[in-house]
């Protein structure tokens, strides 16, 4: 049997197991033990590899929805105008005399400030005053010779028309007297106008002629100012929009309202760029619009002790025009504005980022007032919006307040 030859594949075969059953037990042991492990190992680094990788959530900022009392600002540009501006002009004709005040200086109400040469004015009173004499004259003695008629009258010694003739001169007289009262009172009213007094208290400009100079109405009449702005007056102007907003809101500006808790109220920016420290009530709001700029004018009332607002100076009006109470505000970085609209991202409680369409309102500083779309318990994604699509699952982490939220709500305050 040893010595059969074998076919050529199985000799090859027994030439390959042939060695391996020379190789002792306990060696061939460790060996297949080496070779299931090597296996196993791959096997294991194989499923490893192949296993699903592990969904990373978009780590997103949230903050909750708030709603508080909004004030609704307007900001215009302003023009400062006196409480009262007075032309002083001279009434009359005449040469300047006199000027009997400091310019630029503080005048009361009834002061002398100019006087014009008077010498023709006092003689026309004193012809009036002769002439009224004379008139008082005639009448007395048309009233004795009618008093003397009268009883000749009654005792047919007089004709009836030496009566009439006697009363028509007594009457004739007694207009005479009238008309030289009326005379002398305009004499001495255009005397009195060469002496020029201030109707208001108030600052008075320089002199806008000098001492000799010809005024009165038919060359130069205007002498200087004086003007009253202790209170003053700010007028500016808002469009059509800005009313039919406040319509909406039931706000009638420039007129008081019982059923409000608060009145339109204007501050200034002086031109140092500092905050003017007194407010002024709207007083005033013309209930036409100018159709050559699509405004209306408004005006306020304000205090001025100090003298710091200067008539005629702009200035920027800060206008309070509303205020929302318990309006729902969004920080306005949270809000992607489309051509189809403004929306905001919602994280449910499911963890799920929802695009949310809004109507926005006024904004104020950093925040938006939202009119509709969203409630006040839901949370809104104010960083890492970015990165989001409808539906998507999120990682959500509270926002920390920064401090431009603390230093907007310190100037809203």
């Amino acid at each position: 049997m040893k010595n059969k030859i074998l076919p050529d594949s199985i000799g090859k075969y027994y030439n390959i197991i042939n060695p391996i059953r020379r190789i002792p037990a306990r060696a061939y042991r460790i060996a297949m033990a080496v070779i299931i492990l090597a296996v196993a190992a791959a096997l294991i680094i194989f499923l490893l590899n192949n296993k699903p990788p592990k969904t990373i959530l978009p780590v997103i900022e949230v903050e909750p929805v708030v709603t508080e009392d909004v004030n609704v600002y307007g900001e215009y540009v302003g023009r400062v105008r006196a409480q009262q501006f007075v032309e002083i002009r001279a009434r009359v004709e005449g040469y300047l005399e006199k000027m009997l005040f400091a310019e630029g200086t503080y005048i009361n109400k009834g002061q002398t400030l100019f006087v014009i040469d008077p010498t023709i004015y006092r003689a026309r009173v004193n012809k009036a005053k002769a002439l009224l004499n004379k008139a008082k004259a005639h009448a007395l003695k048309a009233e004795r010779d009618l008093n003397r008629i009268k009883p000749l009258y009654e005792q047919n010694a007089a004709s009836q028309l030496d009566l009439d003739n006697a009363i028509a001169a007594y009457e004739g007289a007694v207009a005479d007297v009238v008309v030289c009262e009326a005379d002398l009172t305009q004499a001495e009213l255009t005397l009195g106008y060469t002496s020029v007094q201030s109707p208001i208290s108030g600052y008075i400009s320089e002199r806008n002629v000098d001492i000799g100079t010809l005024v009165g109405p038919g060359s130069k009449s205007l002498l200087a100012t004086v003007v009253k702005s202790d209170t003053v007056r700010i007028d500016f102007s808002m469009t059509a929009l800005d009313y039919l907003r406040s319509k909406e809101r039931n706000v009638n500006i420039g007129q008081r309202d019982s059923l409000r808790t608060w009145d339109p109220y204007v501050t200034v920016t002086l031109a140092d760029g500092s905050k003017y420290p007194y407010r002024g009530l709207v007083d005033f709001a013309d209930p036409q619009v100018d159709p050559k700029t699509g405004t209306f004018s408004v005006r306020a009332e304000m205090p001025n002790p100090a003298r710091a607002l200067l008539p005629g100076e702009f200035t920027k009006v800060t206008l309070l025009m509303d205020v929302r109470k318990n309006a729902v505000v969004v920080p306005s970085k949270a809000l992607i504005i489309e051509k189809g609209g403004a929306y905001i991202y919602v994280v449910r409680p499911d963890s799920v980022a929802e695009r949310r369409f809004v109507e926005t309102g006024p904004e104020i500083g950093n925040k938006t007032v939202i009119e509709r779309g969203l409630g006040n318990s839901e949370w809104i994604v104010v960083e890492g919006y970015h990165k989001l699509q409808h539906g998507m699952k999120v990682a959500p982490t509270a926002a920390k307040e920064s401090d431009d939220d603390n230093t907007s709500s310190a100037k809203q305050d």
